[in-house]
């Protein structure tokens, strides 16, 4: 569970955020202003600082600067008004992970914290990683369908290669662990593997944390950093959500590519390093080419070896194989006596779509688990999303079609419908980013 820390002298804005975050299953603290975060902030570990910017009694600036001190590792998102955020902006320059405009959506507040709390989760795999505390578990691709036995085929086969790889496949799939089964079968195994989500990281930060910046290069640059491709050199580097990249960091990653080496920000000279680079996206790169979303020079270079992952819903034998795996994985954990799934259970999960892929029914069973009072798992002790089965939950999942590619209109209709109005739910269903359904919302008329 993540822990988020809402610093905002307003009790009713306060205490709609509290709600807001802890229906998504957040753990949530409240102060009212920085004078009472700070002690907070020095007591406890927290994943996500959420801070309003002015506020009496020491603003948002303040407790930026405390947290960048005492835990650097843990993102704050500035809440601001509209006079104020160019200071937001230049929050964002002192080491802000990002911001949020009054007044905002709520679904826009949701989808930051994620992406925010998915930052902090990054921070602390890279770091676990580094420390080389990684199991076997890391690496495991469950499944016995055609579908992935013949991908773990193609794995075998390019591992041992020191080339490029693109993975291709729907949020949830299982991209990064496919990344991780390259890397520990390669040459490189014994060296690093550093992933990054760039969807995660904000553009304004994304070149300085891929490649370091040198001491005074912007405000705040209090010393020369290190970037994650020098920290990955002689191992592997894995770049998930690449679609996001912004035009100057594909530029960069051509160079890298190329040549085997790129500047810092602020830098002179170049920097060489020798990094496997893996990357994987969740939209279909080719297009993004034709229709100017991504160069096509740098499509080329990753798109040495490619490898589609199959969403769930394509490998249905794999599910009750899924379910057992994660079932032995989460009773240890919670040190739960559940020995099996009925077959009712094992029924339900079977026929529901799984717009979450793997992922997500990961997250169904581990809540099984913590409600189950029995031996077994049963259907009642399934998410309600699931024994609605699949024509009520996602409506539109019928169609076998997930992507705006027939009609956007009626698609972006269903799929809000099927996630109450949700829009950050609702793009992930649909296989987009959230900025990207914001765009065409607005192109189709539907805000």
């Amino acid at each position: 569970m993540f822990r988020v820390l809402v610093v905002e002298d307003d009790f009713r804005m306060r205490g709609l955020i509290r709600e807001l975050l802890e229906k998504q299953g957040y753990s949530v603290t409240e102060s009212q202003n920085g004078m009472e975060a700070i002690p907070r902030i020095r007591e406890q570990d927290f994943d996500v600082i959420l801070t309003d910017l002015r506020m009496p009694d020491s603003d948002g600036m303040e407790v930026l600067a405390c947290a960048k001190e005492l835990s650097p590792f843990t993102p704050v998102v500035m809440i601001t008004g509209f006079a104020t955020v160019d200071s937001a902006v230049g929050a964002m320059k002192e080491g802000a992970y990002d911001y949020i405009q009054k007044p905002f959506e709520p679904d826009v507040l949701l989808f930051t914290v994620k992406r925010a709390a998915e930052y902090r989760r990054l921070v602390d795999e890279n770091l676990r990683l580094s420390a080389g505390l990684e199991s076997d578990a890391d690496y495991e691709f469950v499944g016995s369908s055609r579908a992935v036995s013949e991908l773990k085929k193609m794995v075998g086969k390019v591992a041992p290669l020191d080339t490029t790889v693109l993975i291709q496949g729907e949020t949830g799939t299982g991209k990064e662990m496919i990344a991780r089964l390259i890397h520990r079968l390669s040459p490189r195994a014994k060296e690093k593997f550093l992933p990054v989500n760039c969807g995660a990281l904000p553009e304004t930060l994304i070149e300085a944390e891929l490649f370091g910046y040198e001491k005074g290069s912007f405000t705040g640059a209090s010393a020369r950093k290190k970037g994650l491709f020098e920290a990955a050199d002689r191992g592997t580097i894995f770049l998930d959500e690449l679609n996001n990249a912004s035009p100057s960091l594909q530029i960069k990653l051509l160079r890298v590519l190329q040549e085997g080496s790129f500047m810092k920000v602020g830098g002179t000279e170049p920097v060489s390093v020798n990094v496997r680079v893996i990357t994987a996206c969740n939209t279909n790169l080719a297009k993004d080419v034709e229709e100017g979303r991504f160069r096509k020079d740098l499509f080329y270079r990753l798109n040495i070896i490619s490898l589609a992952i199959p969403p769930l819903r394509e490998r249905r034998d794999d599910i009750p194989y899924l379910a057992r795996h994660f079932l032995a994985k989460y009773r240890s954990r919670f040190s739960k006596e559940i020995n099996s799934i009925s077959p009712e259970a094992i029924a339900a999960l079977a026929e529901y779509q799984w717009p979450g892929n793997v992922r997500e029914l990961e997250n169904c069973i581990e809540h099984a688990v913590v409600i189950e009072g029995s031996s077994e798992i049963t259907a009642r002790s399934l998410q309600k999303e699931i024994l609605k089965r699949n024509h009520e939950s996602v409506p539109f999942a019928r169609t076998g079609v997930f992507k705006l590619e027939d009609s956007e209109k009626v698609l972006i209709q269903k799929a809000l419908s099927a996630y109450d109005g949700q829009k950050a739910k609702a793009a992930q269903a649909l296989g987009i980013s959230i900025t990207t359904l914001w765009r065409k919302l607005k192109k189709l008329n539907l805000e």
